[in-house]
């Protein structure tokens, strides 16, 4: 199982690395083809497909080239099996906190995101 939880954080390394940089190749290495982006958090309830989340992340500003301090955390690392894992993690993009709760598959011997659910967090104290 120690195998299965480093594999999952250094997905989850590479997450935050996409997110930070505006990384779509990255971002399309951790998301499989046929993951979901969702939040409730908007009305109507935010719902995309991968072919639509990336070119919003490809279209911002990264927080990289803002300077923006990372906030990066690993909540928790549930195993259902050998093959499906959840993850809830934090981090902060622009003026927003969010967490992000990530279900994975492991499809072709590989970890990927197949669904991430988010929701934002008031800022409080200027950090999550």
């Amino acid at each position: 199982m120690s195998t299965a939880l480093n594999e999952l954080q250094a997905v989850i390394a590479d997450y935050f690395e996409a997110l930070y940089r505006c990384d779509t190749d990255l971002l399309e290495k951790v998301f499989h083809p046929k993951a979901v982006y969702a939040t409730a958090d908007e009305a109507p309830l935010l719902h995309r497909t991968m072919e639509a989340y990336v070119p919003v992340v490809a279209a911002r500003q990264s927080p990289a080239s803002r300077g923006e301090v990372r906030t990066d955390a690993i909540d928790e690392i549930q195993l259902a099996g050998a093959n499906t894992a959840f993850a809830r993690v934090r981090c902060s993009i622009g003026d927003n906190d969010f967490v992000d709760f990530l279900t994975f598959v492991r499809d072709g011997g590989r970890w990927q995101i197949m669904a991430k659910i988010f929701q934002i967090i008031p800022r409080q104290s200027g950090s999550i």
